[in-house]
């Protein structure tokens, strides 16, 4: 349950609107609840400023749903991550207003189809290759839900470094980068030594052989002489968007 709901509860109540008893009703599940394959916590609103987000690696595609049917009853939005097409399908028949994003594999369910904008500035998604998009696209709309203005760049990675550069009035525009790149892992560094502000870099397992599957990657971003930088693990684009909309907020 968000902040919004309820205040919206308690002054129901206050104007008399709404009796006590129907008020404990709607605050049973305030906490946790107790589905038996999950707990979900409705209070992650209150505490952090957005719900839960569901996993949907590992989970049936009935699980999700019946997490969702939960969460839709308090929530404003709700985030799917990680879920392929086959349980997408299934999760869109009982939810036919969410919107499934292949490239990202994610599921965005929103009660309201335009959020306000909670973002002090604008969030920047950049990724080094179009290899590397599906992992932007997950930061992407992790932000956008979380209520902030977004815009991305694809595909100037340094190995055409002319490309990014025809871009420096966006990038120094942003409140926060997110730089998402695989092989070398080089194209945060760039970014980062161009602004003064935080850039989250986000390693893919984009690559051949000693890439290690993001390691590389990893290790030159950790490494990086930039000092306006913080990494994520390895492909976690929704972790990035997270952090981005954190920043952007405060």
């Amino acid at each position: 349950m968000n902040e919004n709901a309820l205040i919206k509860i308690l002054c129901s109540v206050s104007d008399g609107k709404l009796s006590v008893e129907n008020a404990l009703k709607a605050l049973t599940h305030l906490n946790v609840e107790d589905i038996g394959y999950a707990h979900i916590d409705h209070n992650r609103s209150l505490r952090k400023g957005f719900p839960e987000v569901i996993f949907g690696e590992g989970k049936t595609a009935e699980q999700i749903t019946g997490i969702m049917e939960k969460m839709a009853l308090q929530e404003d939005n709700i985030l799917i991550t990680r879920i392929n097409h086959s349980k997408a399908d299934a999760v869109l028949s009982k939810f036919a207003d969410a919107v499934y994003h292949a490239d990202a594999k994610m599921i965005v369910w929103k009660k309201q189809k335009n959020p306000e904008i909670q973002g002090r500035g604008k969030i920047l998604v950049i990724s080094a290759g179009t290899s590397d998009i599906p992992v932007a696209m997950e930061a992407y709309l992790t932000a956008q839900t979380m209520g902030n203005e977004v815009e991305s760049v694809f595909d100037v990675g340094v190995a055409g470094i002319h490309r990014l550069f025809d871009h420096s009035k966006m990038i120094r525009d942003a409140s926060v980068l997110i730089v998402v790149a695989g092989m070398e892992g080089a194209l945060p560094s760039v970014v980062a030594g161009m602004v003064s502000r935080p850039v989250i870099a986000v390693p893919t397992s984009v690559g051949y052989g000693v890439s290690m599957g993001g390691l590389t990657a990893l290790f030159a971003m950790l490494n990086s002489c930039s000092s306006n930088i913080a990494v994520v693990n390895i492909d976690n684009g929704f972790g990035a968007g997270y952090m981005a909309s954190i920043i952007n907020r405060d």
